[in-house]
């Protein structure tokens, strides 16, 4: 069961966190930070947070423009949102945490761990690319976003739509669909988004036009890189962005996409849970290598 924890982020804006708990005593472990990525909400990590919260802390947040969360027209920049992910680490106390990203969640993750390292002991960054995507990438998006059958009639249809029919998907995609069904609210008409696309392309902006590297390579705590053969990021970047890290280790989690824990949720968990195994059994947490798994 998951508690509603209100924070104030970045510029004052005031954000929705959710804490899960395993019981009394039950977090021996350092606690952890969920971010979703774009499009997503906190609530698509209950299954990740099911598996943690019998170690550690767990703190699932909605980010600005998503779940519930306020959606104002900006800052969507990754200033605001890195100093979103640091306030609630602040003001929750969770620090030094273990990040874990998703995506856009996965650069805010080493971005935070690069500018504030006091507050990030290890970082999970899944399925984000470090180098550029480019401009033509952003027109892709924006022309599927006008393709999108909004109002949807129903959250079947929705289902359908995104595992199915979207011209972005080969094969059947369930979990796609049960991605974006979740991220759905019933209005007058049907079935809308919960966000505003105009402001995901806008939060996209950022890695369209600049790559990642430097502060990659300036994240000093233990770094996993998680990837699926089918998602968005390849197989030989992610490998270089493990070399660029300090301290990087690489998991591939077979069968899975760009959304990896939902595609593979039990592979994902595994990989998180030994990576953070050989981090908690390090003979020095602040200095000893990590091994590369997968």
């Amino acid at each position: 069961m998951a508690r509603r924890r209100e924070i104030t982020g970045a510029d004052g804006l005031p954000l929705t966190a959710w804490e899960h708990s395993g019981g009394p005593g039950a977090a021996s472990g350092p606690a952890v930070l969920l971010l979703h990525g774009l499009m997503g909400r906190a609530s698509q990590w209950a299954g990740t947070a099911r598996r943690l919260v019998g170690r550690h802390r767990v703190v699932a947040l909605d980010q600005r423009g998503h779940g519930h969360s306020p959606k104002p027209e900006g800052p969507y920049s990754r200033e605001a949102y890195v100093g979103d992910a640091a306030a609630a680490i602040e003001q929750l106390g969770l620090g030094p945490a273990v990040v874990v990203g998703h995506a856009m969640g996965a650069l805010t993750a080493w971005q935070l761990a690069a500018r504030r390292p006091s507050l990030v002991g290890a970082v999970v960054l899944c399925d984000m690319r470090a180098a550029a995507v480019g401009e033509a990438d952003q027109r892709s998006w924006e022309e599927w976003f006008r393709a999108w059958p909004v109002p949807f009639p129903s959250l079947d249809a929705v289902r359908r739509w995104f595992a199915e029919e979207d011209p972005r998907v080969e094969g059947r995609r369930p979990a796609r669909g049960e991605f974006f069904a979740e991220v759905m609210e019933e209005g007058g008409d049907g079935w809308r988004p919960v966000f505003d696309r105009r402001h995901m392309l806008r939060s996209r902006e950022p890695w369209v036009h600049d790559a990642h590297w430097e502060e990659l390579a300036q994240v000093p705590c233990p770094a996993l890189v998680v990837r699926g053969p089918d998602g968005d990021l390849g197989r030989a970047e992610a490998q270089e962005m493990v070399r660029v890290l300090p301290r990087g280790a690489y998991a591939e989690v077979p069968d899975a996409g760009h959304l990896v824990p939902w595609d593979q949720p039990e592979a994902w968990c595994t990989a998180i849970e030994s990576f953070l195994a050989d981090v908690a059994h390090a003979p020095d947490a602040a200095a000893a290598p990590v091994c590369r798994v997968g």
